[in-house]
């Protein structure tokens, strides 16, 4: 009984030992935040995140004609957003 026991365990030991532990490891690593550019003259940015600043920057570049914004920080990221809308919105009224 005791060497069926023993067994047992072996065999169970061994099946689990070739399968691949997913775990963190497996997720792909989330895009690193681009750093901002230049922020319009006269604005001080300084006590906002970094994700805001970045937004904030996107929208005020995309003024001038091209829309400047990315599009997956925009959807998942609510600081970079709220940057963009407001950096946006500013600047418009100032040009």
């Amino acid at each position: 009984m005791r060497k069926r026991l023993i067994a047992l365990t072996i065999a169970i030991l061994a099946g689990c030992a070739g399968q691949p532990i997913s775990g963190p490891e497996t997720i792909p690593p989330a895009p690193a935040p681009r750093a901002p550019t230049a922020a319009a003259p006269g604005v001080n940015l300084s006590g906002y995140p970094a994700a805001f600043r970045a937004g904030y920057v996107d929208g005020c570049n995309s003024v001038d004609g091209v829309r400047k914004r990315d599009d997956v920080r925009f959807k998942n990221e609510t600081d970079y957003a709220q940057g963009w809308r407001d950096g946006n919105d500013i600047c418009k009224r100032r040009k």
